[in-house]
């Protein structure tokens, strides 16, 4: 199916001048008619009228749109394939290779590419870049058009013969459109070479790795930890070795490791037995060789030079060996290492959880130890001098165990657990007074924080103006000991706990006496959420205490205390004042003042009132961004924009904050967050950020500058005159939770109680 080609390549040496032997060089100049009766000179013919293509618009109206735009992005595509003759191939005579023919209609060019086969040992790809391919005849300037191309033809393009076989959909539905007809696709023969390959052949050297890719994907980091013995009594001076098994899961291999104990006189290297696979039956090293994964025959000769040498593709004289699997260890299993007999005694959670997993066991009792009849276990203490008073208890600590004192090391866990994370701080803030018999200490007011990263507590005084004292720092951060204990011992002494400080508590700290008066709404909602480490935080205990007090006066409870009915929202909401003076009067010093603000804000009916307002804050805003010279409010709105991308025009408070402290906003803390308090939200929490632009524009009602505040405490809760219970209690829900059965409340006698118990009935 070749041809010869009548143009010569375009290669050096092969480029011939075609204006060679011309005599005359003028541009040929054709006239054309505009309409009836008037022509124009033009250098180029119109060759529209002439053209051989069938228009499928009538004369005369044929739109002028020029065709890189009318056909802009469309193109033929036809399925075709050419033979190609190959000499030095066996059982091959030829190839068959399919190729894809693209047709721009916008320009006329052409493109062919091969598509890519794997391990096809052919250069595929772009056979004849995109342009315009001539025709191989003796008309000059003539290019393969439309008409050239159809189903069944055979172009000639750069002396290769192609064979369209198919066409997709659009050039089909196309070439129809324009009169063309396009016959049915043609079958492709077959190709012999991909013939021979798809017959299944032994390979000479077959690929015997074992893929283990999986595995190691799956179990990669995943180790089982096992404890067990070698009891090496039997031999001259052996004793019971500790050891400690690990199987790696990624690729079934083990490492033995042995627990010398200090000052045993032994080695004392930990590694029994390094990382590998351990066989079953262990009778000898093996020859060189035998883990290689070819065997190699000498099928010819003995001389090293002459011989011949090939791959036993047969593994004839492959020695399969057995090695131990995570199924064949166990609590009490007896594994040979080697003529070594282990016992396996225990394992680690994790190895327990797997198991428990994969295999269904349930049983992990563990096993003890021989030990000789000679041999003693006694735990020997180690004796530590007591405590001097220089330094921390784990400063001088240190210095008793080596000569070069470490710094004590810190729960680095509970350190990150309770890091500070956006809002939440992890600090629990107090406000409490001195306790003191001297007169001018009784009215000094202090801020308590508790750090529950490491149990350190920071005290800070919030001095009035002209009492004598200062607003600094009382005590900073750092651990406290609890009172009335003897620290100058070998026992490490017991510092406050987070636990005991609550609303009402009397502690000592550093021999000063302090009451805690308030707490902040983060400590209130923090001790809540953990009501399992902080008691006097945990609901069902303080109602149960309640329960139990009041079920001998729960007719007189209710008679003193019950509140009417409300006939607007039909609900009985009791006062906070009343409500503590009736736990204090029946319960005295039983409970706690935290206690009842944990149940005041678990009943609470309303929020309560804020005691700054809105404009207060603001007028604060104003103030500090005045002062700092801040202007940048547009870039914030860019930012909020930025975040907003649905344009809602509400965004988290966390977002908010993010963009806030990003932008450099030269305010306080405490100051952005009243203000982020103060903006509106829309239902589902969300802030609406326009509201906050309009907060924070200086030029749209002004206000004028605030007297300057200390704004840390100014806006804080310690400014609050008492903890946020709200105005009532639902005392329906109370009664109702409380659940008191005693002789009286079936008494029908009150019908203010026997309203309320049908009520509760409903």
């Amino acid at each position: 199916m070749h041809r010869t080609s009548r143009i010569l390549p375009c290669l050096p040496g092969f480029s011939f001048d075609n204006n060679f032997g011309k005599t005359r060089f003028h541009k040929r100049q054709h006239f054309d008619k505009i309409h009836d009766g008037v022509y124009y000179l033009s250098e180029k013919a119109d060759t529209s009228v002439y053209s051989r293509y069938s228009s499928i618009y009538p004369r005369e109206e044929t739109p002028e749109i020029p065709p890189w735009l009318a056909y802009d992005g469309q193109r033929l595509m036809f399925k075709a394939f050419f033979q190609e003759t190959v000499q030095e191939k066996w059982k091959t005579a030829f190839h068959i290779r399919v190729v894809n023919i693209s047709f721009f209609l916008e320009d006329g060019t052409i493109k062919i590419v091969e598509p890519s086969v794997d391990n096809s040992g052919l250069e595929q790809g772009i056979l004849v870049r995109r342009q315009r391919i001539p025709i191989p005849d003796q008309v000059k300037y003539r290019y393969y058009d439309i008409l050239d191309l159809n189903v069944g033809k055979e172009p000639e393009i750069y002396g290769r013969v192609y064979k369209i076989v198919d066409c997709d959909k659009f050039t089909r539905h196309f070439l129809n459109r324009m009169g063309i007809p396009v016959p049915d696709p043609i079958d492709i023969p077959k190709d012999p070479y991909s013939e021979v390959r798809k017959v299944e052949v032994f390979p000479k050297k077959p690929n015997r790795m074992v893929d283990t890719l999986g595995n190691f994907l799956k179990y990669d980091r995943q180790v089982l930890r096992f404890y067990g013995y070698w009891d090496d009594t039997e031999n001259l001076h052996g004793i019971v070795h500790d050891l400690e098994l690990h199987y790696y899961l990624s690729d079934n291999t083990m490492e033995i490791k042995e627990n010398v104990p200090s000052n045993a006189g032994r080695d004392s290297s930990p590694m029994l037995v390094k990382r590998m696979k351990i066989p079953k039956f262990y009778t000898g090293l093996q020859p060189i060789g035998t883990e290689d994964r070819f065997t190699i025959l000498n099928v010819l000769g003995e001389d090293t030079r002459q011989g011949y040498y090939m791959v036993d593709s047969l593994d004839t004289g492959k020695i399969s060996a057995d090695y131990y699997k995570d199924n064949e260890l166990s609590i009490g299993a007896q594994i040979n290492v080697f003529g070594r007999k282990i016992v396996i005694t225990d394992m680690d959670a994790f190895t327990k959880e797997y198991y428990r997993t994969k295999y269904g066991l349930d049983d992990f009792t563990p096993l003890s130890q021989p030990r000789k009849d000679d041999e003693v276990c006694q735990k020997i203490e180690r004796y530590i001098p007591p405590y001097n008073g220089f330094g921390s208890y784990d400063d001088s600590l240190g210095n008793c165990f080596s000569m070069i004192p470490k710094p004590p090391k810190t729960d680095f866990i509970k350190f990150l657990y309770h890091d500070k994370r956006v809002l939440n701080s992890h600090i629990l803030r107090f406000r409490a007074k001195m306790i003191s018999k001297i007169p001018a200490n009784e009215d000094r007011q202090f801020i308590i924080r508790v750090f529950l990263m490491d149990d350190t507590i920071s005290i800070f005084e919030l001095a009035k103006r002209n009492s004598g004292f200062e607003r600094s720092l009382f005590q900073k951060r750092m651990p406290i000991i609890l009172p009335n204990q003897d620290i100058f011992t070998s026992k490490k002494p017991d510092y406050y706990k987070p636990q005991d400080f609550y609303i009402g508590a009397h502690i000592n700290l550093s021999d000063f006496h302090f009451e805690i008066t308030s707490a902040d709404i983060y400590v209130l909602r923090y001790m809540e959420l953990h009501c399992e480490k902080f008691p006097k935080a945990n609901k069902k205990l303080i109602m149960e205490k309640l329960r139990i007090h009041l079920q001998p006066v729960y007719n007189e409870f209710i008679q003193m205390y019950a509140p009417p009915k409300d006939t607007k929202d039909d609900i009985q909401i009791l006062e906070y004042g009343k409500f503590k003076e009736a736990l204090h009067q029946y319960l005295g010093d039983k409970i706690t003042e935290h206690e009842i603000i944990t149940i005041a804000r678990y009943y609470s009916s309303h929020e309560k009132i804020e005691h700054k307002s809105r404009e207060y804050v603001r007028q604060l805003l104003h103030t500090e961004l005045y002062r700092f010279l801040w202007h940048d409010l547009d870039r914030l709105k860019e930012d909020l924009h930025h975040w907003d991308k649905d344009r809602t025009g509400f965004l988290p408070r966390e977002s908010l904050y993010t963009i806030l402290r990003g932008c450099r906003v030269p305010v306080d803390v405490e100051l952005l967050n009243s203000m982020l308090d103060h903006l509106c939200k829309a239902e589902d929490g969300k802030i609406d950020y326009n509201d906050l632009l309009q907060f924070m524009n200086v030029k749209i009602d002004p206000l004028p500058p605030a007297a300057p505040v200390n704004v840390k405490t100014a806006l804080w809760w310690a400014s609050e005159k008492e903890p946020d219970c709200g105005e009532g209690i639902n005392w329906c829900e109370f009664i109702k939770d409380l659940d008191v059965k005693t002789e009286g409340n079936v008494a029908k006698n009150d019908k203010d109680i026997e309203t309320q118990l049908k009520y509760l009935t409903h």
